[in-house]
């Protein structure tokens, strides 16, 4: 765990500004502008750090950075290769014995091996979003809680996810190094 106090505060984000959403377009870029936005904020949150650091964890919480990429990575590819069109059935960390494994990443287990399974996902995604004829295209798997999901809503909940999830990274990021902004 890192103590807050050891790190510098406010260190310098010399990365370029990222891209805003369009403000005037039609839902279906409007909801994928900013998902993109937030994976894209995401993806900052994890680049420049080392595998030492992506674990590091600030108390009292057991999240760090690989264990949160290894999330979003299965997250994108449960709603949108499995909810959506039904094309996986399984995540890539889940196991019998650990159905959070994403967040629990082995001692061999490697930032970099997390990223391209992150970004392989998101690729997927984004060709799936794309191809789909309309926001109300309904997913090919019926869940038992919530029944038929459209593809609206799936986006939207990744908004969701992704927010919250870049909340926690940009903490866990200003604790490694003091890097803070999007």
């Amino acid at each position: 765990m890192v103590e807050p106090s050891m790190v510098e505060p406010g260190a310098r984000d010399t990365r370029s500004p990222l891209t805003e959403p369009t403000t005037t377009a039609d839902d279906k870029t409007t909801l994928t502008d900013f998902l993109d936005y937030y994976r894209v904020v995401f993806r900052r949150k994890v680049e420049g750090i080392d595998d030492a650091q992506s674990r590091i964890r600030v108390a009292p919480s057991d999240m760090d950075l690989l264990g949160m990429t290894r999330h979003l990575a299965d997250v994108e590819r449960w709603w949108f290769r499995f909810v959506f069109t039904g094309e996986v059935d399984a995540l890539v960390y889940e196991t019998d014995d650990d159905p959070d494994a994403d967040w629990h990443p082995g001692p061999t287990d490697r930032l970099v091996s997390a990223l391209d399974h992150f970004d392989a996902e998101v690729a997927r995604a984004r060709t799936i979003i794309t191809a789909a004829p309309t926001l109300d295209a309904i997913g090919a798997f019926v869940t038992g809680r919530r029944g038929e999901i459209s593809l609206r809503w799936i986006i939207v909940h990744m908004i969701e996810e992704y927010a919250r999830h870049c909340g926690h990274a940009d903490y866990l990021r200003q604790a490694i190094d003091g890097v803070t902004g999007d």
